[in-house]
């Protein structure tokens, strides 16, 4: 396929990219049609992702509202794919002009239109990390540039865990960011689930463990244990829609067939 001007020379335009069917989901625009073809499939096993993808958005945005009225101004986004609008530090900077914000991700194509984004912007920037080497993203020097450590900050891992196959230790991975952070920091985790729509979301599994980025969608109590022995803030691990809406109107009557559960604890 032809290559677009936008598209960083190194990365593969043909095979599908998480970050990018992702952004796809969205209706953004920076994706391949070799990502689009992935997309149909998947759309064929789960048409309504779509939405799913749109509340996971929305759980993200609240998320980072809560956080910041509990006075958190630092903001690690892990596996933080393509921006759209109202990312992290939109919603952060927009409550603290201050408030800092790193966004880390492997995708070239995720990390150069965040820098494009970000161009301009002192107290936010992304770096190109892997996730699963805690130590390496945080001995970053862009990140140490913008994130004290010493002080409180919020580690974000917003559906990107379901990525991580229990061989390569999700759990381990999530303690070693935890114990990382100073007292008083807080950890965001939304994930797929095999709960709600079981048949689906097999299908979906499936289809993704057929291309680069095999997926392992997990139960209420898998997702729950990512969370160790940290401390839950209400109303716990729920499905995304029911984590503290900002109406009841935004609560459809099939939430309980919502197919991802999402929390956010407090660390130390």
């Amino acid at each position: 396929m032809n290559r677009p001007d936008w598209a960083p020379p190194e990365i593969d335009v043909d095979r599908p990219a998480v970050a990018r069917v992702y952004d796809y989901y969205l209706g953004g625009l920076h994706n391949f049609a070799v990502d689009r073809e992935f997309a149909a499939q998947v759309l064929q096993a789960m048409p309504d992702l779509p939405t799913h993808a749109q509340e996971n958005r929305a759980f993200l945005r609240r998320a980072v509202r809560f956080l910041t009225a509990q006075g958190i101004d630092q903001f690690v986004d892990l596996g933080s794919g393509i921006p759209t609008v109202g990312n992290v530090h939109e919603v952060a900077q927009r409550a603290d002009a201050d408030s800092r914000v790193v966004y880390v991700d492997w995708d070239p194509v995720a990390v150069a239109h965040s820098r494009a984004i970000l161009d301009g912007n002192h107290r936010a920037s992304v770096i190109a990390a892997d996730l699963r080497q805690p130590g390496q993203v945080l001995d970053d020097p862009a990140l140490r540039q913008l994130i004290d450590l010493d002080r409180p900050v919020a580690v974000l891992l917003v559906s990107v865990l379901h990525f991580v196959p229990d061989d390569q230790r999700p759990r381990e991975i999530v303690s070693e960011f935890a114990k990382a952070v100073a007292p008083g920091s807080y950890l965001v985790i939304s994930h797929a689930s095999s709960e709600g729509q079981p048949e689906q979301a097999a299908r979906l599994q499936a289809l993704y463990n057929k291309s680069a980025s095999p997926m392992r969608v997990r139960s209420r109590a898998e997702i729950s244990a990512l969370f160790g022995d940290l401390t839950l803030v209400d109303p716990g691990v729920v499905q995304m829609p029911l984590w503290r809406p900002d109406s009841s109107d935004d609560v459809g009557p099939d939430v309980e067939s919502y197919p991802g559960y999402a929390g956010v604890a407090r660390i130390g």
